[in-house]
């Protein structure tokens, strides 16, 4: 073959190369921290606007009945990464790992952002971890991510001015946090490092994982956004935490925040401006079309650091609040984007939950899922397909506050608290569909269909070496 002929060749192969890699969609999965399901004024927020967010679901397609993984941080991320329910899932509470950060995932654990790197993928997870602590089997440079930049303990992520932050495996000191000052905002920091990872990687398919701490506890961010809000939502609440000088100042614990309401409708409408710009960001790179965008969050509304839920309707129809199995605690906003892939305005009541995630997007990148995992893609629901599956039971279970589990078949609801107290054990059943509030406990009218959910329940876990009802803490 001519040398010419040789060098065409391998231009036309590398071109038809690139063109391959490009064709597969870039996903971008945005998850707000304890938002609830009444906090976008999409899903019915009355005292503030997400218009950013709220035009994400003008032109993708809004979930009514989507599910956290769990109703805490940890398990519902460790659901999430691995495609399976808190019975299975290697992560099933918030335990804490000395000197910093959570217990880990294991070494054999394959995650999402393995699957997608072993497809071709660029990997970036920017924002909060809480699944391993720094250099541990569970950093998330040994679970699948080319790149990480933020919080690596979830513990530390309640405070936004922190004393360091995570670039891979470098330790970043933030001087202008040094003492009492609040010089440097992690969250706009995060943001920054994950548009630049877009940019970066304009050019390859990407997962851009962005668990965003907004609006966690604690309630604390610029004045240039507090000052927007200040007066608007009276009476104020106050809340008394850690300030300079105090030994868990920086720590931990959540910061004082004269005025909570305030500083609360000021984080998700700054929250709502982030998830514009990642848009705005796409969009200015020509990537628009091939990038399927997903917002949702880790579980329902939190009652810490001055929050107040009840003030702002954060869970809008729906019972409970973070670490409740009621819905309020577990079912979240969820919006999917993809322009001229999935329909504008469109709605789905599809029931799906976070272990759908995995299948989902190895769906959209063309490889097969991990056989043992518990979720359904919900690919056909976002392109109004034939063929959905759906699921027969949904299964969650909480390890703190003496242990809850919760089972969904169908429209029925069953929700036992005091589990790790056989004696002290209640089993609530609902029908969803006539009792969305879960106002109105059918178990005693309802025993055939609470022993059959029970039964559900005992099989849709396994048991675990560390995480068992009724223990909170770990010794390294």
């Amino acid at each position: 073959m001519e040398p010419k002929l040789i060098t065409l060749t391998a231009t036309v192969l590398m071109g038809f190369t690139s063109l391959t890699a490009q064709l597969k969609p870039n996903i971008v999965y945005i998850l707000a921290d304890d938002l609830g399901y009444g906090d976008l004024s999409c899903y019915g927020q009355k005292r503030f606007q997400t218009p950013n967010i709220d035009k994400l679901a003008s032109k993708g397609m809004l979930f009514t009945q989507h599910y956290a993984g769990c109703t805490v941080c940890a398990p519902s991320r460790s659901s999430l990464m691995t495609g399976q329910t808190s019975g299975h899932t290697p992560i099933r509470g918030n335990m804490s790992w000395e000197p910093e950060g959570q217990y880990p995932i294991a070494a054999e654990t394959y995650t999402i952002a393995e699957m997608l790197k072993e497809a071709g993928y660029v990997t970036g997870a920017f924002g909060k971890w809480g699944l391993g602590s720094p250099g541990s089997e569970g950093d998330p440079n040994n679970q699948g991510f080319d790149e990480f930049y933020g919080y690596n303990c979830q513990s530390l992520a309640h405070n936004y001015y922190p004393g360091h932050l995570w670039d891979n495996q470098t330790k970043i000191i933030l001087k202008g946090n040094s003492g009492d000052q609040f010089g440097e905002y992690a969250p706009e920091m995060i943001h920054q490092r994950a548009l630049q990872f877009i940019e970066k990687n304009k050019d390859k398919p990407f997962f851009l994982f962005y668990p965003n701490t907004i609006p966690h506890a604690e309630l604390l961010l610029p004045e240039e956004n507090m000052k927007e809000f200040r007066g608007k939502f009276l009476p104020e609440k106050v809340f008394k935490g850690a300030e300079p000088g105090s030994s868990n100042f920086r720590n931990g614990p959540y910061g004082t925040q004269p005025e909570s309401h305030a500083a609360f409708a000021a984080m998700v409408v700054l929250l709502d401006r982030q998830v514009g710009e990642v848009v705005a960001k796409l969009k200015e790179l020509g990537l628009e079309k091939n990038t399927i965008v997903i917002f949702t969050s880790d579980n329902g509304p939190h009652l810490e650091g001055g929050a107040d839920p009840d003030y702002f309707d954060s869970n809008g129809p729906l019972k409970g609040y973070k670490r409740d199995l009621y819905e309020g605690g577990i079912r979240v906003p969820m919006i999917a984007c993809w322009p001229d892939k999935i329909a504008a305005g469109s709605k789905s009541d599809h029931v799906s939950a976070f272990w759908d995630v995995m299948p989902t997007v190895a769906e959209l990148a063309g490889i097969k899922a991990p056989e043992k995992i518990d979720g359904i893609s919900f690919l056909p629901t976002l392109l109004e397909k034939s063929g959905q599956k759906l699921h027969t039971s949904l299964y969650w279970e909480f390890h703190e506050q003496k242990g809850r589990q919760a089972v969904r078949m169908g429209d029925w609801k069953l929700v036992r608290y005091n589990v790790s107290i056989p004696e002290k054990i209640t089993t609530e059943l609902y029908n969803l569909k006539s009792d969305l509030g879960e106002e109105d406990d059918v178990a005693a009218k309802n025993p055939k269909i609470v022993s059959e959910m029970l039964g559900i329940m005992k099989n849709s876990r396994i048991p675990s070496d560390v995480f068992e009802f009724g223990l909170e803490t770990i010794n390294k």
